[in-house]
């Protein structure tokens, strides 16, 4: 199921980074982007000779940190979290790395049995083959071992991705095009707007809700225009077939829609502020900080009423 990610900001995310690109605001968040990217690099080169980044988490792994987007392997059932260091998967109260990479993968998305889609930053192992600052659409064919390009290298960076009814739909942090493809290569730029994190109806092709600075926004046609709906402050969706859309917003306030986004409904809380959400047929799954500021993985069962720990960086 398609979800949108989260940033250091909350998801879908991602997951933020999301205002007009020629506004102030834009600009200021933009900064603040670069100098956490250049966090990641610096933190990366030290750790350029140490071969436990292929390892389970150590104790000098930042572990997941910060989460950009989560989702599951229908492979084997396993839940992958999506980081500003890599991509982790977690087994057992543990999040074991996976693969040796720890680009910043910003917009990320499972399309099938361990076929998963990205967008994103290298880490400074890649700046050293030459990959540019700004990944485009990349794929992962081995559930996050391996990555490579598909498109838009070096042009766009998706903090949104969804790969639904056969296309993939994203959205660019760079120039805040909601864009979609049906091959993978080729885009077809829908509209142009700012949003933090969207969801595609499962039942429909053209209908997406999305979360904006403004509110929250509903299109009937793809992405091409879109209208504002009476809704909480939600920062992040996420929309499955059996568990239906849900949204959290800021302050952890979880919703639930039975109506695809036209009426909100309480249903719980999360202990922090939400950075993805992750909702399955039988499960609700989102990354928060708590009120510590630890990055946990939180579990629940019961549509959201209640939340157990699944996993939590270490303080």
């Amino acid at each position: 199921m398609p979800a949108a990610s989260r940033t250091r900001t909350p998801v879908p995310s991602g997951p933020v980074r999301r205002f007009p690109p020629r506004g102030g605001t834009e600009r200021l968040v933009f900064a603040a982007a670069v100098v956490v990217a250049l966090a990641v690099l610096i933190w990366a080169v030290t750790r350029s000779g140490d071969d436990s980044s292929t390892a389970v988490l150590q104790s000098d792994d930042p572990g997941i940190a910060h989460v950009h987007g989560l989702g599951v392997n229908p492979a084997d059932g396993s839940v992958h979290v999506a980081t500003h260091y890599g991509t982790f998967r977690l087994a057992g109260g543990k999040a074991d790395r996976v693969g040796d990479s720890f680009q910043d993968t910003m917009g990320f998305t499972v399309a099938g049995p361990d076929l998963f889609l990205g967008s994103g930053h290298p880490d400074s192992e890649g700046f050293r083959r030459g990959e540019p600052p700004l990944l485009g659409l990349i794929e992962s064919t081995d559930a996050g071992v391996t990555w490579q390009s598909l498109s838009l290298r070096g042009e766009v960076d998706f903090h949104g991705l969804a790969a639904a009814h056969g296309v993939v739909y994203g959205w660019d942090s760079t120039s805040s095009r909601f864009m979609v493809s049906s091959d993978r290569r080729t885009w077809e730029t829908r509209s142009t707007r700012p949003l933090i994190a969207f969801a595609v109806d499962p039942a429909d092709a053209n209908h997406i809700v999305a979360t904006a600075p403004d509110g929250v926004l509903d299109s009937s046609d793809g992405g091409r225009s879109w209208r504002k709906l009476s809704a909480p402050p939600l920062v992040t969706l996420s929309w499955d077939p059996a568990g239906g859309l849900v949204g959290a917003a800021g302050d952890g306030a979880v919703y639930r829609s039975a109506d695809a986004g036209a009426s909100w409904e309480s249903a719980g809380r999360l202990p922090g502020s939400p950075q993805a959400l992750l909702v399955t047929a039988d499960a609700l799954y989102a990354a928060a900080h708590d009120p510590d500021g630890t990055t946990g993985i939180y579990h629940s069962a019961d549509g959201g009423r209640t939340w157990q720990i699944f996993y939590q960086d270490p303080a």
